[in-house]
């Protein structure tokens, strides 16, 4: 399979679902809360753009989501200069947990992390929401396992915390092999910060877009690569992708057709 191209990744980002203000944000809520078919909920950042860059399977993984939103200071700073909406961020670790409260109550099935942070996780989650939470599975079955699971037990809402891209991979094989109605939730790291596993930074770091600094100097080892080096090839995307977008702006219109005499 080939490797994606600017254009790809830019159309990519063309579909993210911009959220302007709170009406809209409780708009979507209720959107999921009545999926009729299998439907992915995906969140896209920086990390995101560059594997999607440098990879097919990824760029497809994220291309299946039927609902993809913005997550994080680095595309807010970039969409503009593709001439994209910014809207608000919509990060998952905090938008996750809004949507399982507003949720009527449903069946949940938790695949990801491990122990003993998958536990206290949702043990977390069932002070805070709800819901009944049929099925918890660590991250690191095959899929098969994930999906006879939820062939089994047929859950309302399934998370994934995975990490980018498996769980946008394991996300797009569930939806072709489910035919109940289910929500699929790709929650990257959600699930080990309501266990206590990581630490959410300050509300007024996160204000200032700087949680991504206080997150590196927690894990540097796990996130210097991500978060320092990525930069770079974040801000190089960005651009190849801008270059891809003047183009197809300034490519002339196709001649119209002669009509028949």
């Amino acid at each position: 399979m080939c490797m994606p191209t600017p254009r790809d990744v830019l159309a990519l980002i063309e579909r993210i679902r911009c959220i302007s203000c709170e009406d809209e944000r409780h708009a979507l809520i209720k959107t999921l809360s009545a999926v009729e078919r299998p439907t992915i909920l995906s969140f896209l950042n920086a990390h995101g753009v560059n594997l999607c860059a440098g990879s097919s399977a990824a760029w497809s993984a994220f291309r299946a989501s039927d609902v993809l939103l913005r997550d994080g200071v680095a595309l807010e700073t970039a969409l503009p200069w593709l001439d994209q909406p910014v809207g608000l961020n919509m990060n998952g670790t905090d938008f996750i947990p809004l949507l399982l409260r507003h949720l009527s109550p449903r069946r949940v099935a938790v695949y990801g992390t491990a122990a003993p942070w998958l536990d206290e996780g949702i043990e977390r989650l069932k002070e805070r929401t709800p819901h009944d939470y049929v099925d918890a599975q660590h991250g690191f079955h095959s899929v098969e396992h994930y999906i006879a699971r939820a062939r089994e037990i047929e859950p309302d809402v399934i998370i994934l915390a995975m990490g980018m891209p498996r769980q946008e991979e394991v996300a797009v094989q569930l939806k072709r092999a489910l035919d109940h109605k289910v929500l699929i939730v790709n929650g990257g790291a959600i699930i080990d910060f309501l266990a206590g596993r990581f630490t959410r930074a300050p509300a007024a770091v996160q204000r200032i877009g700087l949680e991504w600094a206080f997150r590196l100097v927690q894990e540097p080892r796990r996130l210097f690569r991500r978060y320092c080096v990525g930069a770079f090839g974040f801000a190089h995307t960005v651009m190849l992708m801008r270059r891809a977008a003047m183009r197809s702006s300034s490519a002339p219109a196709p001649a119209p057709m002669h009509k028949e005499l």
